[in-house]
């Protein structure tokens, strides 16, 4: 089954995920979207100046881990967080801008994901940030943190989001300073995303530089990469997944 979608218009590569599934990050979906970017690096004649941007069909953005996937396997748990890790590295690496558009929940690590774009448009009619952990009993690992801390700018917002679990809609998370706009439907969200990229495409950027310059901005996010220390939780993620 079709996880995900690329289509390139222009400068702009558009990478949906697909289906009205929760589109959680288990090892299938995920090697569907490094292999879209691993298309992308390919046509090297179209990096510089180019931009992506993600986003997908339905109710969620991305629900997070599948869980129910993993269930208390530590292999299947391992697998994931390190495939989930390989991906932040290509997001954080990807020779352009990107941009993420987001038109409904981003939960968990689906909110990881989404905060790895460099920039964020949201729809405030539906959808919401949210980091989960707490609510279903799982340790935030450190390199999420990493992840938070660079781009929730507020202590006391990043405090409400681990701590309290606080759910942020789109308004809310554009005061906030985290994301950068909210619109006002699924296809006001898509459609400003698309304007956002075209303004970035024109400016011609080369690729390498950009990517040079984003891994030093979040050397933090990377320096935290080669582990995930909650992969070893496995009665707390089976516990978690009883309560999905």
């Amino acid at each position: 089954m079709e996880t995900c979608k690329l289509e390139k218009r222009g400068k702009l590569f558009i990478l949906t995920l697909t289906g009205e599934d929760e589109h959680r990050l288990n090892p299938t979906r995920i090697d569907a979207i490094r292999s879209a970017l691993n298309q992308i690096r390919s046509d090297s004649s179209s990096l510089s100046g180019s931009v992506l941007i993600t986003t997908a069909h339905g109710k969620f953005f991305s629900n997070g881990y599948d869980l129910a996937w993993a269930g208390s396997s530590p292999e299947k748990i391992r697998l994931m967080s390190s495939k989930l890790r390989e991906l932040v590295v290509d997001l954080i690496s990807f020779p352009m801008p990107t941009v993420a558009a987001i038109t409904g929940h981003a939960c968990a690590a689906g909110m990881i994901f989404a905060l790895c774009h460099d920039y964020i448009v949201m729809r405030k009619d539906r959808g919401f940030l949210y980091m989960s952990e707490m609510d279903i009993g799982l340790k935030i690992p450190a390199w999420f943190m990493a992840v938070m801390s660079c781009k929730i700018g507020d202590a006391r917002v990043q405090r409400d989001v681990v701590l309290r679990a606080r759910k942020l809609t789109a308004k809310q998370a554009v005061e906030s300073g985290i994301i950068d706009v909210a619109l006002d439907s699924a296809e006001e969200t898509v459609k400003g995303a698309v304007e956002l990229g075209e303004n970035l495409a024109k400016k011609g950027w080369k690729g390498q530089v950009y990517s040079e310059n984003r891994k030093e901005l979040y050397r933090k996010v990377i320096d935290k990469l080669g582990v995930d220390e909650t992969t070893d939780d496995v009665e707390n993620v089976a516990i978690a997944t009883s309560k999905m």
